[in-house]
């Protein structure tokens, strides 16, 4: 769920507790998770504070279903096995992981994790309770409908991903409404700037789709090609791949991510673009 180094939404802090925060239906709310002798426990502030603890076990991966997910590939086997914990989590909430998703299209990761960044900073609330230091609340749909062309510019997000999310706020509720996750990717989908990529992205987190694979991902097709063929592949022959594993594809690129050999690096990497001003 985290968007990477210093997400201001995420924490994970030095007595290995984890922090989340959460535009909530029912407000804003801080959710801190912990395990200790062998029990998970939850706690929340917050008006959101109840509907968090509510859907903690679905967030921790309650509802995932592993029936049918059977590794044809040594690689893959090895993977799940060293694995095994592996729970595929939803939080519920498809605009809190829309924005992220369209501010990391075809852009550097670091460049969509600036820009969720600034964002939070700029117009999220400070989370409830006794949150980490700097945390703050996703602002919200109305929120995301004001924000000035400028701001945008700031954040580092330019005009076509900005117009993506704005239009996409308007229709805020009736994606959270949309019902089960092939609804929610023909919703998305049919509004302007949203592709496979990015349902996908949103569809793994707020409905824990094991099978929302990232097609178009920049990086993801040649890690599947070069961890089961020893080969780089396009998105069509990481399909083909994945074929067997209809159902759980994106459950096998997660395993490969965390566990696969990754193909070498070739050429210069691209640069994080900055044209910000302020």
């Amino acid at each position: 769920m985290r968007h990477g180094p210093g997400d201001p939404a995420w924490r994970h802090t030095p007595d290995g507790a984890f922090w989340r925060t959460c535009a909530t239906p029912d407000g804003p709310g801080t959710l801190r998770v912990a395990v200790a002798d062998g029990r998970v426990t939850g706690a929340a502030w917050g008006p959101g504070a109840g509907w968090l603890l509510e859907t903690l076990p679905a967030l921790l991966g309650e509802d995932d279903d592993v029936s049918g997910f059977v590794p044809e590939h040594e690689v893959v086997r090895r993977a799940a096995k060293r694995h095994e914990g592996l729970r595929i989590g939803r939080t519920f909430r498809v605009f809190e992981s829309l924005v992220p998703a369209v501010l990391e299209q075809k852009v550097v990761s670091e460049e969509g994790w600036r820009a969720w960044r600034w964002l939070l900073y700029r117009y999220g609330e400070p989370a409830p309770g006794p949150a980490p230091e700097g945390m703050r609340v996703f602002p919200g749909p109305e929120v995301c409908r004001s924000i000035p062309s400028w701001d945008w510019h700031r954040a580092g997000a330019e005009a076509v991903r900005a117009r993506t999310i704005v239009n996409a706020a308007r229709y805020a509720a009736r994606l959270e409404a949309a019902g089960d996750s092939a609804a929610t990717d023909l919703l998305l989908r049919a509004l302007p700037g949203i592709g496979v990529w990015t349902s996908a992205e949103v569809r793994q987190r707020s409905h824990g789709d094991a099978d929302a694979l990232s097609v178009g991902d920049y990086h993801l097709s040649s890690l599947v090609g070069w961890a089961l063929t020893g080969r780089r592949t396009d998105d069509a022959g990481m399909l083909r791949l994945l074929a067997p594993y209809l159902g759980h594809r994106h459950r096998v690129s997660r395993l490969l991510r965390s566990d696969g050999e990754r193909p070498p690096a070739r050429g210069p990497r691209a640069r994080v673009r900055d044209y910000r001003s302020f």
